[in-house]
Order: structure tokens, then sequence, then C-alpha cells
């Protein structure tokens, strides 16, 4: 039977997620891996959908953090049903940017709202389905808030919060993985960009080679 691996990144805003993904990736792929990388909320047309509505469409602004916490809830049980589970059923590497931890932290510690109905629903969205291993790429706020700065590009709506905010989900992390350290490997993303994918790519070997 084929084994399939399930790996999820996290992280607060200008964590450069982004860029070691792709790394990642090209380095799995050069390997002769498959690989399957999709990004929360999306990932298929009705991730897709709703991704625009949460961070895009203006006149969402006033969204109350329950109705938020629903429709990352909608994209994500979409992904996993329509995407994760077939690659996973091949022996694929699922690469996911954002998964049922940003749900918790986000929604649940920075928004403040009630822990057993955010574990309720995110239970409810993936059913028994739990990453192999999540990386957190953890970044004193005030320099993710800088790189996201020098981009110069227009904020989408989750970016726009507040510092406070965004300190919140940094600590949320933490804890998460202070409680889960088997799966929850923490980096420092303040290390240049070699140093923090020669980490990932030495945890994420030793893991696919465990299998």
């Amino acid at each position: 039977m084929p084994t399939g691996f399930l790996l999820t990144f996290e992280g607060s805003e200008g964590c450069g997620k982004s860029t070691q993904i792709q790394r990642l990736c090209a380095r799995l792929e050069s390997a002769g891996r498959e690989v399957l990388l999709l990004r929360e909320p999306g990932g298929t047309i009705v991730g897709e959908l709703i991704r625009h509505l949460l961070q895009h469409e203006k006149e969402a602004a006033g969204m109350t953090p329950e109705t938020e916490l629903l429709l990352f809830a909608a994209s994500r049980a979409q992904l996993v049903r329509e995407k994760i589970q077939p690659a996973l059923a091949r022996g694929a590497v699922v690469i996911l940017d954002r998964f049922l931890d940003s749900t918790t932290v986000y929604q649940g510690i920075a928004r403040g709202l009630p822990m057993e109905s955010v574990r309720a629903i995110n239970d409810f969205a993936v059913g028994a389905m739990r990453p192999h291993l999540t990386l957190v790429l953890d970044l004193p706020c005030e320099i993710g808030q800088e790189r996201i700065r020098t981009t110069g590009r227009e904020l989408d709506r989750m970016e726009s919060q507040p510092l406070a905010f965004f300190e919140k989900v940094r600590q949320g992390y933490l804890g998460l993985a202070a409680q889960e350290p088997e799966r929850i490997s923490v980096i420092d993303a303040s290390l240049t960009i070699d140093q923090v994918e020669a980490q990932i790519a030495a945890l994420v070997e030793g893991r696919l080679h465990a299998l």
C-alpha cells in the first residue's frame, strides 16, 4: 500500500512560508517524489471562492469571527475530501500552506472564540486527518510586518490586523508546539533563507525516511 505524507506549514504573516514551501517542493520533486502543493483557504474551486471572500472582498470587512471560522472550515472540508485524501491514498507528499492549526490560533486564540467550538468544527471539517509533520516558521511580529510592508502590495483583510493580534497568533503557535512536540517543530525564521531551508530539509527527510 502506498504511504502518503501530509506536511503543513504554519506561521504568522511575513514569516517566509511561501519561499520555503517552493524550495522544499523543488527539492522533493528532484528526488523523485510526487508532491501536491495546496493552500488554505483555497485549493479547490469552492475553496478559492471562499478565499476571495475571506481575504479580498471589501464588502466583507464586517465579517464576524464566527462566520470567519465557519468559512475556513468549509474550504478545508472540501479540500480534504477532494484533493488531500486521494493524493495521500496514492502515496504523494501533500504540502499545505496552512491547515487546521491556523484556525485554532487565528480564530480560537487571537479572535477569542471558544476553543471547544473551534476544536469541534475543526474535527468535523477534517475527520480523523492530522498532519504527519507541522512546521511553524517563527518570527518576531515586528519583523514580519516590516517584511510585508516592503513588498509594497496592498494588504489583505487578515494581514491588516493590528500588531497585538499577531502577537497572540505567534504565542498561540508556540503554545501548540509545546503541547504537541512530536508533530509540531518550530523553525527560527529570522535565520537566512538558506539556513531555514536546510533545517526544514533535514526535518522532512528524516520523517520521510522513517515511513
